[in-house]
């Protein structure tokens, strides 16, 4: 008799965090496909406009045709509009364009943040094209129960960068403790009015020894 079809399984584990200055995005570094480890080095934060980044959680073709589409919408409107795209409103362009391909949906589910005139903000956006402003914490992918676990618990308004970068760092090694489909590292990006920066891997290793102490 014929086993009964699985599907594939699928892990990661994604986190965004609003600070007093801007916004953390987080992830770990592994993709799965099924039990086996595909790759250890795959990139699930994309930069799609001076201050604003995406991070992805399901199929690694979607997300990067999402993150390739984005990125060349948000040049579009910049140079239509004479102005940086907001992030409400580059939420509201990738929450159409999920809906519109809803009977052939994109397997992702999507954190929009950045920072525009309005402020620091984060958007989940999910395959079907529902999009939700996030007021302070948000975490996606299969390792998301642990990665809330700690956000909840450590989380407080008009934390600092430092502060947020360490509770990012702690929310995702915690759900790579428990979470078969995330590990392998940490991939941190910290967007502020000034600048869209990725923290170096020399500085979350260290982060990570100083949690371990």
């Amino acid at each position: 008799m014929n086993e009964p079809y699985q599907e594939p399984l699928k892990g990661t584990t994604t986190v965004g965090l609003v600070f007093s200055e801007g916004v953390v995005l987080a992830t770990e570094k592994r993709a799965t496909m099924g039990y086996f480890i595909a790759s250890k080095k795959a990139k699930k934060v994309y930069q799609i406009s001076d201050r604003i980044g995406m991070t992805t959680a399901g199929g690694v073709g979607d997300a990067q045709q999402l993150a390739r589409v984005m990125t060349v919408e948000s040049s579009l409107y910049q140079i239509r509009r004479g102005r940086a795209i907001a992030v409400g409103a580059a939420s509201t362009l990738l929450s159409n364009l999920l809906n519109a391909n809803r009977y052939f949906p994109y397997y992702v589910q999507l954190l929009v943040g950045g920072v525009d005139e309005k402020g620091p903000s984060i958007y989940s956006v999910d395959a079907m094209g529902g999009a939700t402003m996030e007021e302070e914490i948000v975490a996606t992918g299969s390792g998301s129960p642990g990665a809330y676990g700690v956000l909840e618990d450590r989380f407080k308004k008009d934390m600092n960068e430092e502060e947020a970068i360490e509770l990012a760092i702690r929310a995702i090694k915690a759900a790579m403790r428990r979470d078969a489909g995330s590990g392998e590292g940490i991939h941190v990006v910290v967007i502020t009015k000034e600048s869209y920066m990725e923290i170096a891997d020399e500085q979350v290793q260290k982060a990570l020894s100083a949690l371990a102490a």
